[in-house]
């Protein structure tokens, strides 16, 4: 049965890679925040693909962009069937002695209060989906910490335990669950990591290897696929942590 997926971050990385990958007779909302022409040629690809493609635009940053994205959302479609909370961004590395207000602000605007919001907004529509579900991406930070990235692994901590209490609080109607991906290689890391860092995160990987955008995709997919799957956070790291 086609479904219509809304995929936020989805003009680069984990975001376009899992929008080429779900595009096959489903229609697929393509969030961007500012790269349009990234976003168009996502679309076309989708359409190519077999799938039905908008795009819309967002900086998900405030209570005001989270609503005009929704309202954006409810031209093009009367349900949802997934959501994915896929936009996030590092921004900087900053240590802990150095942290600013305005730096934690900025981050949990983007990584934690946006999805929040857009998940609550989004719930009207999901109630109308073929067994809807929402999919959060969190990171490999929140199992063995982030030096350097504190906040962003924080962050990203508060969307797991969010996960896990909304998966409660709307089970049975609507499925949630979080994909904690490890190191994979997309513009995430431009101007932040160094090929230093790549390296040694590499050496202390099981597989001697970063991962790539499609292994995240095919995360997001199975998530989608399987029905008995709830309140749950899948680790697709290469064996970076070992639980």
């Amino acid at each position: 049965m086609s479904k219509t997926i809304c995929i936020t971050g989805a003009s680069s990385g984990i975001g376009a890679e899992t929008a080429k990958m779900l595009a096959k007779d489903n229609k697929i909302i393509v969030h961007f925040k500012t790269s349009k022409d990234k976003a168009n040629q996502v679309a076309t690809e989708i359409e190519k693909l077999g799938g039905v493609a908008h795009i819309v635009q967002a900086d998900l940053t405030t209570e005001k962009s989270c609503v005009e994205l929704v309202r954006c959302i409810t031209k093009v479609t009367s349900k949802l069937d997934v959501l994915v909370n896929n936009a996030g961004s590092l921004y900087k590395r900053q240590y802990v002695d150095q942290l600013s207000w305005e730096f934690m602000i900025q981050t949990f605007s983007l990584n934690t209060f946006g999805p929040m919001k857009l998940t609550s907004l989004c719930l009207p529509l999901l109630k109308k989906g073929q067994d809807p579900c929402i999919i959060n991406i969190t990171t490999v930070g929140i199992r063995r910490g982030a030096p350097s990235a504190s906040i962003y692994g924080a962050s990203k901590g508060a969307m797991d335990a969010f996960t896990r209490s909304i998966a409660a609080e709307l089970a049975p109607q609507i499925r949630v669950n979080a994909v904690a991906p490890g190191v994979i290689k997309t513009p995430f890391h431009d101007n932040i990591s160094s090929l230093e860092r790549f390296e040694n995160w590499r050496q202390n990987t099981l597989l001697k290897r970063i991962g790539d955008p499609v292994h995240i995709a095919q995360a997001i997919k199975f998530i989608i696929e399987n029905d008995y799957l709830d309140g749950e956070t899948i680790d697709v790291n290469g064996g970076q942590y070992v639980r």
